[in-house]
């Protein structure tokens, strides 16, 4: 097994930020790929307005995918948006 030294760190640091100047650098339509797709409870409740007890009913009730992480529930951000396309 090879050991991991400061220079793998060094060089790994230096791949992630030449990654995240290139995701920065991109222009409009190329982002979306990047956009994050999985949203936690707190984020849904405040771009929703709604309470955790509201939210906690739509998972139950299987209006919307969620996953459950260490704890914390991710929900998808296209079923929320299919969500409120089918009440129009």
């Amino acid at each position: 097994m090879e050991q991991i030294t400061r220079d793998h760190l060094r060089q790994l640091r230096l791949e992630i930020v030449s990654d995240i100047k290139k995701i920065l650098s991109m222009k409009g339509t190329d982002k979306q790929e990047f956009d994050i797709d999985w949203l936690r409870s707190k984020a849904i409740r405040r771009i929703m307005n709604i309470s955790p007890a509201t939210l906690q009913n739509l998972r139950i009730t299987g209006k919307i995918r969620f996953r459950k992480v260490m704890g914390s529930y991710y929900y998808s951000r296209t079923d929320l948006l299919k969500l409120f396309e089918d009440g129009k």
